[in-house]
């Protein structure tokens, strides 16, 4: 050890000794200033002193909330491990997660553990940071849609795609007629309930079947090609559809909704011809490592979170705003995928599964408590099924696909996934859905997104012939 080193030493150790004296001198000595009135907590106080000390830390937001985030992370990623295992896609064990922690399962079997670890108190914290996590989401799903590929692809896609929402909206505008009287809240309109119904029936999960395409190995064939621009379209027509729903839903008349679908055109008109121009000059703006300026991620958030609270303040709820400045976001890959994979993970990973949670918490399978109830539960997945299966596979064999091709599209096309929750949980904040109408519909949201690898399965074993040459055939000649 060299001289300067154990001087270091020395010097450190003499401090360091010098000041802890000082401290334990200056305590005793300050012990003369206490009034006899104060108490020390000593022996047995002590203890149970530190557990009501402890009980009162955890009762705060604060520790509950990290203690909420912990359980819901692990489990969700367990789930969607697990779901991963048998085929079927993540995001479906991380909704089962949701329900599992939820009161129909942990609820039931462990419910004073459930009401400490999601007490009442502690819902707003998780709705409000959940949205935060959907605004995310929808800003990355509007992204991850490239326009222009959508325009050069489009063709018989947008036949299939517009028919894989008419068919389904119109059955869903059907099947409330005869749920309405039953099965509607009192205070809302059959026009409110059947609209609502119409878009629950008509949505697919373009990120969910975007990655169920990936996952198959399928995305360069004529069949991934057409169904993720079927699904892409479908996304966009959906979510200007349920705009306009929500619009009507809170203006109370589809007369008094004008106002608002005005200012709706305008918000979105001004997002493609202002907004799109501006932020294409953020592409040339880079770093000397080709990242991109941290003041260009700080203007893009400001850009979301604006469109957000736009949409939120015209009335048509912030989640379109999110969805529509992903939308105009430059179009150039590089830019989209250093950005999607700065946020992809934080609110897929951390934000969504909240997402899922407050979801479970809201399904209450125990309402479900009469086999009439689980009829109408079973006739709405059988509805669903027709309409958004039914609906794109016929569509397809009109336009010239083979059967194979055509129940293929139909099938991934049924996929609703993560966006029919989001779109599920609006209506039931709007008031529209009943706790159990919301269960059964949750409950078709799985079931239908489920069903789609094994259909793909046995389509490809009904058919080897065809689905050998989607698998086999070099791209140039797909």
């Amino acid at each position: 050890m060299g001289t300067k080193t154990r001087l270091s030493s020395f010097f450190y150790l003499i401090t360091l000794g010098g000041l802890i004296s000082f401290i334990v001198f200056m305590l005793n000595t300050g012990k003369g200033l206490q009034s006899a009135d104060v108490k020390t907590i000593a022996g047995a106080e002590a203890g149970s002193h530190l557990s009501a000390a402890l009980m009162q830390t955890l009762s705060h937001p604060l520790p509950i909330f990290i203690l909420q985030l912990v359980l819901i992370i692990i489990v969700s990623q367990v789930f969607a491990a697990a779901f991963r295992k048998i085929g079927q896609p993540g995001v479906i064990g991380e909704i089962v997660a949701g329900i599992t922690l939820g009161p129909s399962i942990m609820g039931a079997a462990l419910p004073a553990f459930s009401k400490f670890i999601f007490p009442a108190a502690s819902m707003g914290n998780l709705q409000m940071l959940s949205q935060v996590g959907l605004i995310l989401f929808m800003f990355v799903i509007g992204m991850e849609l490239n326009l222009e590929t959508l325009k050069k692809k489009a063709g018989a896609a947008v036949i299939i795609s517009h028919a894989s929402i008419v068919i389904p909206y119109a059955l869903g505008v059907g099947l409330s007629y005869f749920m309405y009287k039953t099965y509607a809240p009192a205070n809302i309109p059959f026009y409110a309930f059947a609209l609502f119904m119409g878009i629950a029936m008509s949505i697919t999960a373009f990120p969910v079947l975007a990655r169920i395409i990936k996952e198959r190995n399928i995305t360069n064939t004529r069949l991934g090609t057409i169904a993720i621009t079927c699904a892409a379209a479908d996304d966009i027509t959906a979510w200007c559809l349920l705009a306009l729903v929500i619009a009507i839903v809170k203006a109370g008349s589809i007369g008094a909704s004008a106002y608002t679908v005005l200012l709706a055109i305008g918000y979105v008109g001004f997002m493609v011809y202002a907004v799109k121009p501006l932020l294409k000059k953020l592409v040339h703006q880079r770093n000397p490592d080709n990242s991109i300026k941290r003041s260009s991620i700080a203007l893009m958030f400001t850009i979301l979170l604006l469109s957000a609270f736009a949409s939120e303040l015209i009335g048509i709820h912030a989640l379109f705003g999110a969805f529509m400045a992903g939308i105009v976001m430059p179009q150039k890959f590089e830019f989209r995928k250093q950005i999607i994979d700065k946020i992809e993970d934080v609110a897929v990973v951390l934000l969504l599964p909240l997402f899922f949670v407050f979801t479970g918490l809201r399904t209450q399978i125990g309402l479900l408590n009469d086999s009439s109830l689980w009829m109408m539960c079973a006739v709405i997945i059988v509805v669903a099924v027709i309409g958004k299966f039914g609906g794109s596979a016929l569509a397809a064999r009109i336009t010239g696909e083979s059967t194979y091709s055509s129940l293929a599209i139909g099938a991934l096309m049924n996929t609703r996934g993560l966006v029919e929750l989001v779109v599920l949980n609006i209506g039931y904040d709007l008031g529209i859905l009943t706790p159990q109408v919301f269960t059964m519909m949750v409950l078709m949201a799985l079931v239908t997104t489920f069903m789609t690898n094994p259909a793909l399965n046995i389509l490809n074993r009904l058919y080897p012939a065809e689905s050998g040459r989607v698998f086999n055939t070099p791209p140039e000649h797909r």
